[in-house]
Formats: C-alpha cells, structure tokens, sequence
C-alpha cells in the first residue's frame, strides 16, 4: 500500500470505483431523494471549508506572476477544449457514443483542481504561492466558463437546464459558500488547520456519495448498456494521450517564454489536471435528467485516477532531483 500511495493510488480512488461497483450491483438504493439531497447540499459543505482553508497571504505572494496565471488559465479553458472538440463533435451523429463525447467535452471545460494541485506542486518544490492562487482562481472561473463552454453541446432542446439557472445554481453551492468560508477565516480558520485532515476525509465521502447517486441513477436507466468493455479501454487510450499531449505543450509553452524551474512545475501541474469536485456538482446542475450524470462523469473519473498516478510519479522525481 506504501507504494501504491506513492503512485497516487491511495484509499480514495479505490473506493471511488468501489461505488461505481456498489452502484452497479443495487443501482435503486441509490436513487432515492434522501441521498440525492445530501449529496447536494454536501457540496456545499465542501466549499464552504475549502474557503476557510484559503490563506490570502499566501494568494497575494502570487498575485505578480501574471504570466503564469495567464497560461494556466488559459490551458485549463481553451487548450483542453481546443484539443478534445474534435473528439467531442466527431460523436455526435452516434447513438451510442453521444454523452461519451459530451463527457469529454465536459472534462474539458472543467476548472483545475485545488487540493491535489498545490500538494504535488510543493512535493515537486514549485512555487506553491502560485499553484495556490491559480487553483483558486480557476475554481471561480470555471462556475461561469465551464457552463458556458457546455452550451456547445447541451441546451434546453438536449436534456440541459437553461444557462442562467445553471450558473445561479453554482453561484449558490460554490462562490456563496467559498465567500462564506473566506469571511470566517480569521475566525475560524484554525478549525481548517486543526481538523484538516478529518475536513478531507468529509471532503471524499461527499464526492463519493455524489458519484454513488449518479451512477446509480445511469445504471437504473441502463445509460451504459451500449457501451462495450473496448469503448472504455479506448476511452482511457485517448485521455492518457491528452494527459501527455496537454503536459509537453506547456512544458513546451514554460520553456519558450523563459519561465524558472518553480514556475514550470507550477504551470505544468495546474494546467494540466482536471477538478472532480467541480465535476460531480456540474454533472448535478447541468442536465435535466439525473440518469445521464454517469455517464457525463465517466471520461473525468478516468482522468482523475490517471492523472493522480501521472503527476505523483511525475512530482516524487522531480522533487528527488531537487533533493539530490
């Protein structure tokens, strides 16, 4: 197990699957409303501590380095869709991989994640002052850019709720709690330090609960009846190439513009990975139909299983070589 954490796999990802699993076995225990609205209001939960835990010195230490914050931002919402569009629109005309290509798209356009991207920064020794406020930063964005981004493929006419109500939805289980968080902090902050990681570990079970509810929902519906064991291992193909593909361009990207070893990481690190919090709650506001959720939140599962192990391996290197 100490190996296999030190490649990512720790506890949370096998219980991530372990509720596909358990979701697949009883899919109607899931479905009922009492779980669905603890799973939905749990989310609110989450930012709600995730905007205690915000150390503003620590953002404003990184508020300088506009070129960097400008590349991140800029391969989490326009990279990452540049290059998964074709892939995306190229399913549209089949019945079966249609929400398979949504699911990529939505991957996508979703902001970088918070947590994990500032811990393998500083295990890689980057600048972690960045890594903190581009994390948080894209958090915010991705509330009002990633719905946006998704009405390319999902409107009212195709199963999706209406923009507004979406992105006042998020504003409601995101920002509202994370202002809340922020507010508090000098009051409360140290509950974050203290209990940090009992917070993570409450953090998880809501993900997890929320993944459970919605994949329940899918296989009620048999949503991945078409879908063959070959779909899934070609699924994971693609994304472990647009993992490295995304990678080498920024490292490309740092390396033109001049940028220092620290910064590098950081840009590396932030742009090329994918939130699953923001995920499970978007999953929830986007679509009319729960039964679809599921399935729009297998490509971003994958993802974030494989970019776990990727950067940790990719983070413990570097971080040794640092060391040596």
């Amino acid at each position: 197990m100490y190996h296999l954490k030190r490649l990512g796999l720790d506890g949370f990802i096998w219980l991530l699957f372990a509720s596909i699993l358990a979701a697949w076995l009883a899919p109607g225990v899931g479905s009922g409303e009492v779980l669905a609205g603890i799973a939905h209001w749990g989310v609110a939960v989450i930012f709600f501590f995730y905007g205690l835990r915000l150390n503003w010195q620590q953002i404003h230490q990184g508020l300088a380095n506009y070129k960097l914050h400008i590349v991140v931002q800029l391969a989490t919402f326009v990279l990452f869709p540049a290059l998964v569009f074709p892939f995306a629109w190229s399913m549209q005309g089949s019945e079966t991989y249609h929400w398979i290509g949504i699911g990529m798209f939505f991957l996508a356009a979703l902001p970088s994640t918070v947590s994990s991207s500032v811990v393998m920064v500083n295990i890689a020794r980057g600048n972690v002052p960045a890594a903190i406020f581009d994390a948080s930063i894209s958090s915010l964005l991705g509330v009002f850019l990633t719905p946006l981004w998704m009405q390319v493929f999902i409107h009212s006419a195709q199963g999706g709720k209406a923009l507004p109500h979406v992105i006042f939805s998020l504003i409601l289980q995101v920002i509202v709690p994370i202002l809340a968080g922020i507010l508090l902090h000098a009051k409360w902050g140290w509950i974050s330090v203290q209990y940090d990681r009992r917070l993570r570990q409450m953090d998880q079970g809501i993900i997890l609960l929320i993944v459970y509810t919605s994949f329940c929902h899918s296989f009620q519906e048999e949503m991945f009846a078409p879908l063959a064991w070959t779909t899934l291992l070609n699924l994971t193909g693609v994304l472990f190439g647009l993992f490295w593909v995304v990678f080498y361009l920024l490292k490309w990207i740092c390396l033109l513009l001049r940028f220092s070893r620290e910064d590098t990481i950081t840009t590396i690190f932030c742009g090329s990975k994918k939130s699953l919090v923001h995920a499970t709650v978007m999953a929830q506001v986007l679509l009319t139909d729960s039964s679809l959720a599921g399935i729009l939140l297998l490509p971003i599962m994958i993802y974030h299983a494989m970019q776990l192990i990727l950067v940790s391996i990719v983070a413990q290197k570097a971080g040794n070589e640092v060391g040596d």
